[in-house]
C-alpha cells in the first residue's frame, strides 16, 4: 500500500512549548485511522503541519508524497476541519455550504443537503450565533460531503449530544463505505469511536506513543484481577502495563498474553478481562481531559 501521511523526526516549538516533539509514522492509503490522545496532547498541530497551516521547526511532514506548504496541488485534494473552525462575521450556514463547492473537486452538494437533515442545522442563522454543536454539525457536514482524498476531522462533534455523536459515525461509516478515501479522526473520545479505527496513533505530550493496527492493539493487553500475591507472581517477568491494589487485592494490566497464558492465569485464580482501546490508551498516558479545551496551540 501506498503511504498518504508521511511524518519523519517532525519537531513543533512554539516557544519554549514543544507541541510536537520527534514524531514519526505513517498512514497508509484508504482507511479511517485515528490520531488519539489527551488534550493538548499536539494532535491539532500535527495537523495543522500536515495541512501546510504550520511551518515544523525540523523534520519532515508529507502528504501524497509531498511536502504541504503552499503547495496547492496537494491541499486541493485535502479537508480539514478543525474543532475551532473560524468564519467571518456575517457568514451564515448556507453561505458555508455555498463556498465549499469552491474548494473541493469531489463535492456532492445533494449528500451535504441530506446532512443538513439528518443534523437539523438552521442554515439561516449567522455561524457567531449557532451553538458550539450546531457549528460541528456544519463542520461535519462539510468534511464529509467534501469527499476528499485526504480529510482530517479535528474532534469534529464537539457540542454534539451524544444521539448526535452516533449519527456522525454511522454516516462517516456508511460514506466511506459507498466512498472509500483516507480518514484521520482526531479525538479524545476514543471507546466511542474504537471501533471505526483501522489504524491508531496516540500522541502524548507531543511524543508518539503508540502507531500500531488497531484490530492487533484491541487484543495485545489483558487485564488481571485476584489475591495481591498470586497477582504478583503471575506478573513477575512479564510486560506490565499498570497495576493497582486495594487491600489484598490487586489489578495488574499485561501485555502480550497468549491463550496458554491465559489459562495459567485462570488456574491461579486470577480473572481475566480484555482491555478496551480507551483504558489501554489510559493506561500509556496517563489519563484524558474530556472537558477542557486544548491548551495554546496544541
Amino acid at each position: 500500500m501506498t503511504a498518504i501521511v508521511e511524518v519523519e523526526d517532525l519537531t513543533k516549538r512554539f516557544g519554549r512549548v514543544t507541541a510536537v516533539d520527534h514524531a514519526t509514522f505513517s498512514l497508509e492509503e484508504g482507511g479511517i485511522h485515528g490520531l488519539l490522545g489527551r488534550n493538548g496532547a499536539g494532535k491539532t498541530t500535527l495537523m495543522g503541519l500536515l495541512t501546510g497551516q504550520e511551518f515544523a521547526t525540523s523534520g519532515e511532514a508529507r502528504i501524497f508524497g509531498e511536502g504541504p506548504v503552499e503547495n496547492a496541488r496537494a491541499l486541493r485534494r485535502v479537508c480539514f476541519i478543525k474543532e475551532s473552525q473560524v468564519y467571518p462575521d456575517d457568514f451564515q450556514g448556507k453561505h458555508v455550504l455555498r463556498a465549499a463547492p469552491w474548494f473541493f473537486d469531489n463535492w456532492d452538494q445533494q449528500f451535504a443537503e441530506r446532512l443538513v437533515d439528518v443534523f437539523k442545522v438552521p442554515l439561516d442563522r449567522k455561524m457567531k450565533k449557532l451553538s458550539r454543536g450546531q457549528r460541528s454539525a456544519i463542520g461535519v457536514i462539510v468534511g464529509l460531503a467534501s469527499r476528499a482524498e485526504l480529510t482530517f476531522l479535528d474532534e469534529p462533534y464537539a457540542g454534539l449530544d451524544a444521539v448526535a455523536r452516533h449519527r456522525f459515525y454511522d454516516v462517516l461509516l456508511e460514506d466511506y463505505t459507498a466512498h472509500p478515501r483516507t480518514v484521520v479522526l482526531s479525538t479524545h473520545l476514543i471507546d466511542e469511536a474504537a471501533d471505526l479505527l483501522q489504524r491508531v496513533v496516540v500522541i502524548d505530550e507531543g511524543r508518539i506513543v503508540i502507531d500500531a493496527d488497531a484490530d492487533e492493539l484491541r487484543g495485545s493487553a489483558t487485564t488481571l484481577v485476584g489475591k495481591a500475591s498470586a497477582v504478583d507472581s503471575f506478573a513477575a517477568g512479564r510486560t506490565v502495563v499498570d497495576r493497582t491494589t486495594l487491600g489484598g487485592i490487586a489489578s495488574v494490566t499485561v501485555a502480550g498474553l497468549s491463550s496458554d497464558d491465559r489459562r495459567a492465569a485462570a488456574s491461579a485464580g486470577l480473572e481475566a478481562t480484555a482491555v478496551s482501546l480507551q483504558e489501554l490508551i489510559v493506561s500509556r498516558t496517563g489519563g484524558t481531559d474530556t472537558d477542557d479545551q486544548e491548551r495554546g496551540a496544541a
